[in-house]
């Protein structure tokens, strides 16, 4: 994997760039002045970042793997020590599939019902592989998504969710707050 160096990550114009930041020279960012990198974030191969209004912000620790995508006209917010396995999709903005409007961003917006909310994914939140998050959802502290997951409506601290769509299956072991503190002292 190729990383962008320095200079061209800062010629890109981003809002906020921390250090220690990993991009793979084959993602694509796009509005990235309104997009926020934390301290020690990696960005893999094909990945999509694409801002809207609300922006996107990355907290620090953050990986996300190859083929996953941020998109939409809200805020899209990861904290510290989150990820996004490979093909997850998260979503601030979704037409609406009813049938009942027009759909696509090529038609204008009043034959559409486009709708926006922000979407907040945690601290040590994991998002397993081909996952979609849709708008207006909070992943709080600790949870897990399993793989091919989707999350329509928020979910609770230190819960394991799985399905389509995405239900409370287990609990969370906490253990990795002690290793965080450990981790940060070092």
């Amino acid at each position: 994997m190729a990383w962008l160096t320095t200079e061209q990550i800062n010629e890109m114009g981003f809002a906020r760039v921390g250090e220690n930041v990993f991009l793979s020279d084959k993602a694509s960012y796009y509005n990235c002045s309104n997009i926020r990198l934390g301290n020690h974030v990696r960005i893999d191969d094909f990945c999509v970042l694409s801002a809207g209004e609300g922006g996107i912000e990355l907290g620090n620790y953050i990986h996300i793997a190859v083929f996953s995508s941020l998109i939409g006209a809200g805020n899209i917010a990861l904290a510290d020590f989150s990820g996004l396995s490979s093909r997850v999709a998260i979503y601030s903005s979704n037409d609406d599939y009813s049938g009942e409007f027009m759909t696509n961003p090529m038609i204008p917006a009043e034959f559409t019902n486009v709708q926006h909310g922000d979407v907040k994914i945690g601290r040590h939140v994991i998002i397993g592989a081909g996952s979609i998050i849709l708008p207006n959802v909070t992943l709080e502290e600790g949870v897990a998504i399993g793989a091919l997951s989707l999350v329509r409506k928020n979910c609770e601290a230190f819960g394991i969710y799985s399905g389509s769509p995405a239900k409370r299956i287990s609990e969370r072991k906490r253990d990795l707050l002690d290793l965080e503190k450990k981790f940060m002292e070092r």
